[in-house]
């Protein structure tokens, strides 16, 4: 499948999933709306699947529904094996952070898991998660500068960080070369 048909079929995914989470929540389009900060008129189209949303779009849908990303990104299985970039991919608005989605039961639950590769020379900012969104990062290749309300910590391969999440937080990669990440997200609510 060639990356359009990728971006298409996830579309259509998070489309329907985006319809049947929110008719679940009781929540018209409009309420969303104003709880997302994403217009009525682009919630519409990403539930019709006409519309392909960005890292930044989706985090706001799901902030606001409270639920994991991975919710709205992945398609259950009995038996699921996440090999590197193979199944969903979600970039950021700027294009400098693949995420990859990783394990998902489908149920809105208290854990999801991503791996992330972050190019060289970058910063991601994914923005303030909702209350109860615990962090957990690991750096799995090269150095990154882990930024928690404007406090700087740098970590090597291997190294990790656990931190709230509700706070605005960026990854940087001041190296040349790609960093990648493994998340573990946990959810209170």
């Amino acid at each position: 499948m060639n990356r359009y048909q990728d971006e298409k079929q996830l579309a259509t995914q998070i489309g329907s999933t985006l319809r049947k989470v929110r008719t679940e929540k009781r929540l018209s389009i409009q309420e969303l709306a104003d709880r997302s900060s994403v217009s009525a008129l682009t919630l519409g189209k990403i539930e019709r699947g006409e519309a392909n949303p960005s890292l930044a779009v989706i985090w706001k849908i799901a902030n606001a529904l409270s639920i994991p990303i991975s919710a709205l990104l992945k398609e259950a299985e009995d038996v699921q094996i996440s090999r590197s970039h193979d199944g969903n991919k979600v970039y950021s608005v700027d294009g400098v952070c693949l995420l990859e989605p990783m394990f998902d039961d489908r149920v809105y639950g208290p854990v999801e898991v991503h791996r992330a590769f972050l190019k060289p020379h970058s910063t991601y900012l994914p923005g303030k998660h909702q209350k109860g969104v615990v962090e957990y990062v690991t750096v799995m290749k090269g150095e990154v500068t882990v930024w928690i309300e404007e406090r700087p910590t740098v970590l090597s391969m291997y190294d990790a960080v656990k931190f709230e999440a509700d706070v605005e937080h960026a990854y940087e990669n001041r190296t040349s070369e790609e960093a990648v990440l493994h998340f573990v997200m946990t959810y209170s609510s």
